[in-house]
């Protein structure tokens, strides 16, 4: 969560998401930072080159998980919390990473630690997540591996 509040702030967004304002303020955000606006060897350059690395981050992950991404990817999603069982998962802060046997690998940010608990000591790690954290949380499609035959 503060990864997300971090971004949007540095975006300067308030509430809602929105693909196309998002696109305009990183359009202009990286001419304001790009280090070759700077002169060579000058301190300002290299504080350029790292507030462009983190827009280009910030844009990227904040593409990831807004609501037109989602609803773009909802059916593929869906399909995976459906028909693919957990492989495995890493907790860390208030993030969540769960590892699907399909090789997808999804994020969910703000899994409190005692949910976290409830997860872990499950009987039935599945069908809890079905339940208390696939639609509960906002999460992102971190990774896609790909399945050695």
């Amino acid at each position: 969560m503060k990864r997300i509040s971090q971004y949007k702030k540095l975006f300067a967004i308030e509430d809602s998401l929105d693909l196309k304002t998002l696109k305009k303020t990183y359009r202009n955000l990286v001419k304001e930072w790009h280090p070759d606006k700077f002169q060579d060897g000058d301190a300002g350059q290299a504080e350029a080159e790292l507030k462009s690395v983190e827009i280009i981050d910030a844009y990227h992950f904040l593409v990831s998980i807004a609501p037109e991404t989602k609803a773009a990817n909802l059916e593929a999603y869906n399909k995976t919390i459906m028909e693919s069982s957990i492989l495995d998962f890493q907790h860390k802060g208030l993030v969540l990473e769960i590892t699907f046997l399909d090789g997808t690998t999804y994020e969910y940010f703000g899994v409190p630690k005692n949910v976290f608990i409830k997860f872990l000591n499950s009987d039935k790690q599945m069908r809890f997540a079905r339940r208390s954290i696939f639609n509960s949380y906002t999460y992102r499609k971190s990774k896609k591996e790909t399945q050695a035959a």
